[in-house]
């Protein structure tokens, strides 16, 4: 932890313990007491205090000694929101203290009294209409803020004592479950145990958790028409029933706020939209004035320097462009543009403490045009101009005020952590500011387009993974090269190709150190106008630059295969299943007991439910109707019961324009296979049609080992290993699915085949063997199951080869992916071990590891189990040679959990060894974990 962190926690722990009777005066704490404390220079503190506090982390108590304390806490404990940072005492900040009570939060809204006027006018006549407020309809494009201004009606409501100050508020966006109308309305009103398949126990809707407060149904349009007369049932009478009850007995008070894009009259039941009595439309932010533009536009760029806390200088261009690119995504669209243009500006002023500036030629095509679109808008521009000035414009962190949010990103992660983090992470092991810069970009693009896009964050344990594998100081460097191709090729090159150019690149420089020729066959087989070669000979540039050694061109050649078979698959792309049956919900709860038998419901699966009094006309119409709102490019698998759900795959095909196949006699055991035969290898629509079709299920049999032994050997069977070569890296490779396979009890060949003429060479092969799977670096286009690399080695991809090959999990009892650990740890310890012989420790140091998950309850990642158990294994001889490593880090900062831990599992040495490690061993450990 760094020092000012380590000051910060320590304020911070002594502020959440300080008694809130004793909060008179002047509180908190000295720089003496804390460098006492901590064993820091008092000089070092007092700069590290005065840092924190400019950050707004502390305030600051004037007098003698100075005292801090930490904000959150004093924010908390006094009720106030504090803009500055340092007072005389603690009697100052409450005579300054506002009541929150006498505050209008729709004073806050920007437009309130302009072109907002009367949709404000409307909210508050809504909450204040007697006797319980009335329901409302919010109508606008996707980014104008109506969740916004439903969580300022809300809190107007607190204000005005219509609601309990801690009243709910709860949030349901109805198009989680569109597809699904029995789990929709479950999910709002409640159940009762035995309602439906998999119903164990009753569970409350969220009109129960609404009770006293708000129920805000976001794109209220997806409601099915039964749901929709609920709704408006409990408006009317302010009663409900949950499902499976007969009798609506139960109530709530609850005001109901709807939001939606589409036309009511259109996308709404006639009966629904009469019960709404107020409905308001919020107008684009394009027809908004361009004062109000102006003023969002400064709000968010405040919003953004109160995260990085330094001033923020904008360009009165940038400007004009930011107010010109405005279009059908409205703020919600501007505040991404805006998050983007300030993390790159950060980035290019990370070394820079006055602050940073948002320069007209750092914004992107798409933003810079807007300057174009404005100035074709002379009225506009001349309105613009005028109150912007000539000057460019100094935003400053305005301390916690208002900032325009929508109540649900108060969670949202801080990007400027997470780059300030990274770059003391990169400082530390001595990377110039400028390589720093250029490793960072991608990461900065890659994570607000994805902040924008509610899609994970990047996985960065890919380090760790390779760590055993090949040197550090490689992959250092692969980490750079990596980031560079995502940014160079601005697409995804992330894990895979990390694995897959490490490997190559440790072969590489292991052939030049044994001057070994390159392998000549490959020249010739990348296009040379391609910009995967492009890229891989500025690769090679840099590999020689820093190795001080020369890349032939065979090398680039190699590179830019991997580039063009390493970019990352596409989650989406796979085919959706849809289950469809005759009933009223025979098809919805066989797919939610295969949903919960899978552990996951991240799998395209879709119920159709077909009541016999339903035609199949109008069967056909919702299921195309589902399809068209999910990616189904990949195909579309009907696994259907009986009669006419069964001939409705070429109609759909003709409607939808993509390839359907369909399977009968659906049961639960069938949708479970699809599912994970979908889900595991990623297998195409014929691949799985083809192997569903002779599926029996599930059938316990009892099978003898020189049967089961038979059955794997002589039916053609064989695995396949892809590499650049089919040399060195596939070798190993093979050796290491070999040892996956025999533990398992399976005896099929592995068959290395290098990237050259892959897919040709896997046609021979397939001639006269059936492939079940494909392991390595690149996908084939042929239809096989494949498992990339990094998945073998961080542990799922051992059971998913033993799934494709056995048609079910291992049946031993080591866990997953203790074979790749085993094996991977004993390769390492050959190199490391002098005196104790690998062969006879390796057991024990699985035992070890088997024994640390049992205590810790915690299973460690494959990585980071490999480098303990290396670590421990080198110990050991160490304390054979009785030359045992002195630890040198702060043992307060260690967990003694962990220590005890690492102790209890360490006695398997000492019965069987005799030997016991030194503490400082126990404490190097406990810190990897």
């Amino acid at each position: 932890m760094k020092r000012g962190e380590r000051i910060y926690s320590y304020i911070e722990e002594k502020s959440e313990a300080w008694p809130e009777e004793m909060l008179k005066g002047r509180v908190g704490f000295g720089a003496q007491e804390i460098a006492e404390a901590l064993g820091i220079l008092r000089n070092n503190v007092s700069k590290e205090l005065n840092a924190l506090q400019r950050q707004g982390r502390i305030v600051k108590f004037s007098g003698r000694p100075v005292l801090y304390f930490d904000r959150g806490c004093l924010e908390s404990a006094l009720g106030v929101t504090l803009g500055e940072c340092q007072f005389d005492d603690v009697e100052a900040i409450c005579q300054s203290k506002t009541p929150q009570e006498l505050e209008n939060p729709f004073a806050r809204l920007i437009g309130a009294d302009r072109s907002l006027r009367r949709q404000v006018e409307q909210a508050k006549a809504a909450i204040l209409y007697p006797p319980d407020g009335l329901h409302t309809l919010i109508v606008g494009q996707t980014g104008v803020g109506k969740t916004l201004f439903a969580h300022m009606m809300f809190e107007y409501g607190k204000v005005m004592h219509r609601f309990a100050e801690e009243a709910p508020f709860v949030t349901f966006n109805c198009a989680d479950y569109y597809n699904n109308p029995q789990l929709l309305i479950s999910h709002i009103f409640g159940y009762v145990k035995g309602a439906f398949t998999g119903a164990d126990q009753s569970k409350a809707g969220l009109v129960e958790e609404a009770d006293g407060g708000v129920l805000f149904l976001d794109e209220i349009h997806r409601l099915p028409p039964e749901g929709q007369e609920m709704i408006f049932y409990f408006m009317d009478t302010g009663t409900f029933n949950r499902l499976g009850e007969t009798q609506r007995s139960r109530r709530a008070k609850v005001l109901i706020i709807g939001a939606t894009t589409e036309d009511p009259d259109s996308a709404l039941t006639k009966t629904f939209v009469r019960r709404i009595p107020n409905l308001m439309k919020i107008p684009p932010l394009a027809e908004r004035s361009t004062d109000e533009k102006l003023d969002i536009i400064k709000l968010m760029f405040q919003d953004e320097a109160q995260r990085v806390k330094k001033p923020i200088r904008v360009g009165v261009e940038t400007i004009k462009a930011l107010v010109g690119s405005i279009g059908s995504g409205n703020a919600g669209q501007l505040k991404s543009n805006i998050k983007l243009l300030c993390a790159q500006a950060f980035l290019n002023g990370i070394d820079s403490p006055e602050g940073i500036e948002v320069d007209f030629k750092m914004l992107p095509q798409q933003i810079r045009s807007g300057l174009l679109t404005l100035s074709a808008n002379r009225q506009a521009l001349t309105e613009v101009t005028k109150a912007l000035g000539s000057d460019s414009c100094i935003i400053v962190p305005p301390g916690p005020d208002f900032l325009l949010t929508d109540g649900a990103s108060g969670a949202e992660f801080n990007l400027y952590q997470v780059v300030e983090a990274k770059v003391d992470l990169l400082k530390g092991e001595g990377i110039s500011s400028d390589l720093i810069k250029q490793i960072l970009a991608a990461d900065v693009n890659v994570y607000v387009r994805n902040l924008y896009n509610k899609k994970a964050s990047v996985n960065m344990t890919t380090r760790e993974r390779l760590l055993k594998i090949v040197d550090a100081s490689l992959v250092d460097f692969a980490e750079q090269v990596a980031l560079y191709v995502q940014k160079r090729m601005n697409a995804s090159y992330h894990d895979r190709f990390l694995y897959a150019f490490s490997l190559h690149l440790s072969a590489f420089l292991k052939r030049v150190k044994s001057k070994d020729a390159a392998h000549k066959e490959l020249e010739g087989a990348v296009p040379q106008d391609s910009l995967c070669l492009e890229v891989a000979t500025e690769i090679g540039s840099l590999i020689g630059k820093h190795y001080r050694l020369e890349v032939p061109r065979v090398e680039i050649e190699y590179i830019a295969l991997l580039l063009e078979s390493s970019q990352e698959d596409e989650r989406d792309d796979r085919v959706v299943i849809v289950v469809a049956t005759h009933g009223q919900s025979t098809a919805t709860s066989m797919v939610e007991v295969a949903q919960r038998l899978f552990g996951t419901t991240d799998v395209s699966v879709l119920a159709v439910d077909m009541p016999l009094e339903v035609r199949p006309q109008a069967v056909l119409d919702k299921m195309a109707a589902m399809l068209q709102s999910v990616p189904c490019l990949k195909g579309v698998l009907i696994l259907a019961d009986m009669g006419s759900l069964c001939n409705l795959g070429p109609s759909l095909e003709k409607r939808l324009d993509v390839p359907v196949r369909t399977i009968d006699m659906v049961s639960t055991p069938l949708i479970l296979e699809a599912m994970r035969k979908a889900e595991l290898a990623g297998m195409d629509l014929d691949g799985l049609y083809d192997s569903l079709a002779s599926f029996h299920g599930y059938e316990a049999r009892d099978v003898t080992q020189d049967e089961a032994l038979e059955k794997v050997t002589d039916d053609g069977r064989v695995v396949v290993t892809i590499c650049s070569t089919g040399k060195g890296t596939a070798l190993k490779l093979k050796s290491l699915i070999e040892e996956i396979l025999r533990g398992a009890g399976q005896h099929l060949p592995v068959i290395p085949v290098g990237l050259v003429k892959l897919e040709e060479h896997l046609r021979e092969i397939a001639e006269s063997h059936r492939i079940v799977a494909a392991v390595g670096v690149k996908k084939p286009a042929l239809r096989i199951p494949f498992i990339p690399l990094e998945a073998i080695i961080g542990g799922e991809g051992e059971n998913a080869l033993l799934e494709l090959v056995a048609g079910g999990h291992d049946t031993s009892h080591q866990r997953q992916g203790s074979r790749v650990v085993q094996s991977l740890c004993a390769e390492s310890l050959c190199k490391f071990l002098t005196y104790l012989n690998p062969e006879k420790v390796m057991p024990l140091l699985m035992e070890f590891d088997e024994r640390l998950e049992a205590g810790r309850r915690e299973p460690l990642p494959n990585p980071l189990r490999i480098r303990l158990l290396v670590h421990c294994g080198c110990a050991l001889e160490r304390c054979v040679v009785r030359k045992p490593l002195h630890y040198g880090g702060s043992l307060a900062e260690l967990r003694t959990e962990k220590v005890e831990a690492l102790k209890a599992a360490a006695e398997i040495f000492s019965e069987k060894l005799h030997l016991t490690l030194a503490a400082d061993e126990y404490y190097f450990m406990a810190e990897m974990i």
